[in-house]
């Protein structure tokens, strides 16, 4: 029997997805839970299961298709069903399927269904090719022929670092991408910040138009709701991290995982979220519903733009924990690789720009949570103390906050504790063992 396979509602807040890819055709056979679909949706891409068994019959859904949550993305049948495009047209009313298309049973059809107007792909190699939407808009800014390139990710997926390894790869000439010459090369920290950034941003020249992509709208719709919807105020405080900064040095230099600045500033906020917990509120009608567990999102600068993925129960964590947690987010995030779990339920964001020289920055709440926390870069700052002048390490943090949910008495005293805590290396608790 006929039945209509739907978009579903892949995240509390997901009203619509994009079509990225369809990994079966028509004819194929399907079992429950297979990924049929790669979707892009407010948050992430992510593998569409299907909910039932069957084989193909109608491939209704193109690549790079925007669709609202239950539309008819494709139709399975038992193998040697007949299914009629009277079904067909039963379930869309016509909308959706190009002008003038007609479409044919599958029986008689062995590919997806196309628009007249669009010319079959190249042959490419046996075997799906699976590559995610940012390596594969990476492969077009580099140069880069996708059938050369092997996958390294889950079930042979091709990501953004297959791109850039096969990029480097390429011979010296070949490698220069046409962008105009006499380019100096950027020195090795240069390169290391470029490749976080947007290849449009590599591409912008004045007079350009620059064209804006998913990731990019996405954000700038959160972010517009966020000034529409929050009334936030503003803290800023400036944290003593010189004992930090060596007790950082002497834990790294005893090996072992890699402990950054911000996996001790997430245990302390962690920390922080415990004792004031209205931190972790969002208003609820007439409440204010806390969050069942304190999950910390961190800011990551990706090709695309930004995503701030969570690192989990971070207050029952020690740092070295957290830093595992987070170096796995920070790969995972850069390689297309985070899933809706990794995305949601987060209660505070913090976001670290003293990598880029910037001293202070007020940053915007994130919708769906209370605050979020700026970091500054760490400068060797002149101090008075008892008439002599000490030179001490300083930052500076500065907390927006959601005015619906706290007041500033409550949220000074959040901060505050934060920057103690930050302050006393054994308050952190920093190593668990």
């Amino acid at each position: 029997m006929a039945r209509e396979i739907n978009l579903p509602k892949m995240g509390q807040t997901m009203e619509e997805g994009t079509v990225v890819n369809c990994l079966v055709k028509i004819g194929d056979e399907v079992k429950k839970g297979n990924v049929i679909f790669e979707i892009e949706t407010d948050k992430a891409t992510l593998e569409m299961e299907s909910p039932a068994d069957g084989f193909v019959k109608y491939v209704l859904a193109q690549a790079n298709q925007t669709l609202p949550v239950g539309a008819t993305l494709m139709v399975l049948g038992e193998k040697d069903e007949q299914v009629p495009i009277s079904f067909v047209e039963a379930l869309t009313g016509g909308v959706g399927l190009a002008a003038g298309t007609d479409v044919t049973p599958a029986a008689q059809m062995p590919t997806t269904i196309l628009p007249p107007t669009v010319e079959p792909e190249p042959a490419r190699p046996a075997g799906k090719m699976m590559v995610s939407p940012r390596a594969k808009k990476m492969a077009e800014e580099l140069g880069v022929d996708l059938a050369k390139v092997k996958g390294t990710g889950p079930a042979g997926k091709i990501t953004e670092a297959d791109i850039r390894s096969a990029a480097e790869a390429k011979p010296a000439k070949a490698a220069q991408p046409a962008r105009g010459e006499g380019v100096p090369p950027l020195h090795a920290g240069a390169q290391d910040k470029a490749k976080m950034a947007s290849p449009q941003i590599a591409e912008a020249r004045l007079g350009a138009t620059v064209p804006v992509n998913r990731l990019q709208r996405i954000t700038a719709e959160r972010m517009l709701k966020s000034k529409r919807e929050i009334p936030c105020f503003y803290l800023t405080v400036r944290v003593d991290m010189t004992d930090l900064v060596a007790c950082r040095a002497k834990m790294n230099e005893a090996g072992g995982v890699k402990v950054a600045f911000n996996d001790y500033i997430m245990k302390a906020v962690g920390t922080g979220l415990e004792k004031y917990p209205l931190m972790t509120g969002q208003l609820a009608g007439d409440s204010i519903k806390l969050a069942d567990a304190i999950h910390i999102g961190l800011a990551i600068s990706v090709p695309d733009g930004l995503v701030a993925p969570l690192v989990k129960d971070v207050n029952k964590k020690d740092v070295r924990q957290i830093a595992r947690d987070s170096q796995a987010l920070i790969e995972r995030a850069r390689n297309d690789k985070l899933d809706l779990s990794d995305l949601e339920g987060g209660c505070i964001t913090v976001s670290n720009l003293g990598a880029f020289g910037i001293e202070s920055f007020i940053p915007i709440v994130v919708p769906g949570q209370c605050s979020i926390l700026g970091l500054g870069r760490i400068t060797d700052t002149c101090v008075p103390d008892n008439g002599n002048i000490l030179v001490r390490k300083l930052m500076n943090m500065t907390l927006s906050v959601d005015h619906k949910v706290t007041n500033g008495a409550y949220a000074a005293q959040f901060l505050d504790f934060v920057k103690k805590t930050l302050e006393n290396t054994k308050a952190l608790m920093i190593d668990k063992g």
